[in-house]
């Protein structure tokens, strides 16, 4: 059975709430129960009215999206959380609060109902069952949440660092070194500019310029390999023949 939504919009401005109110009218399974300005009212509008999913505001007067949801967590039953905002720079944190999606204005309908579904998965999942890592990153004009099991290299180029996953190339604005640190047992070092999938790994070859290269399953880049890391490289690829 298809749970349905009930939705709390928490927005300072009227025409932005007014907006999402228009797009969740063409929604199924979803209860528009109430509409915040203040986010002093949050807490108590969330006692009142019982929401299983806020659509939140990141900047906000007298206080921010991000300390509403660590707020907001601490109840009973907290709701499910989606935020929605103009500025970019905030998803990283958004899901370091285990939002559950992250929509830029102006919010499109099918983002929306993506979003939407999104949050009724993690209300069917069952217990103890943890929701997979997921890395943050820009694909063309949106935010989009890329599973760590289907990330298969990250290599830095520019201000960048390129995510190669199945089924495309994303961007995220992360170091290598940042990445490496939280997910460090998923990727393996092979080069001062880049990590691969350890689990992945498929072969190591000689290109016609000498270069030491690794074949990935599932993508074609295929990244070099310093001479620093290759004995690493190969302890890795016995490792899995073992």
């Amino acid at each position: 059975m298809t749970p349905i939504l009930r939705i709390l919009i928490v927005d300072d401005e009227a025409p932005a709430r007014d907006r999402l109110a228009r797009l969740l009218a063409q929604c199924e399974n979803v209860e528009l129960i109430g509409q915040c300005e203040s986010p002093s009212e949050l807490l108590a509008r969330c006692r009142e009215l019982q929401p299983n999913l806020l659509l939140l505001d990141v900047e906000m007067p007298q206080t921010d999206g991000l300390s509403l949801a660590r707020e907001v967590g601490e109840l009973h039953a907290p709701p499910a959380i989606v935020f929605v905002t103009a500025f970019e720079q905030y998803a990283v944190e958004a899901f370091d609060v285990r939002a559950a999606d992250y929509l830029v204005k102006p919010v499109r309908l099918e983002r929306l109902e993506a979003a939407l579904n999104r949050v009724r998965d993690r209300l069917q999942r069952q217990p103890g069952v943890e929701e997979q890592p997921v890395l943050i990153a820009r694909l063309a004009e949106r935010i989009t949440r890329i599973p760590l099991d289907e990330i298969r290299a990250l290599i830095a180029e520019d201000k960048y660092v390129s995510v190669h996953y199945v089924g495309g190339v994303a961007l995220v604005e992360e170091s290598l070194v940042q990445l490496e640190q939280r997910f460090g047992e998923h990727f393996l070092r092979i080069h001062r500019n880049a990590l691969v999938a350890r689990s992945h790994l498929r072969s190591l070859f000689r290109d016609p310029n000498g270069s030491e290269r690794v074949e990935i399953d599932d993508i074609e880049v295929r990244p070099e390999v310093s001479r620093r890391n290759l004995p690493v490289v190969r302890r890795a690829l016995k490792g899995q023949a073992g």
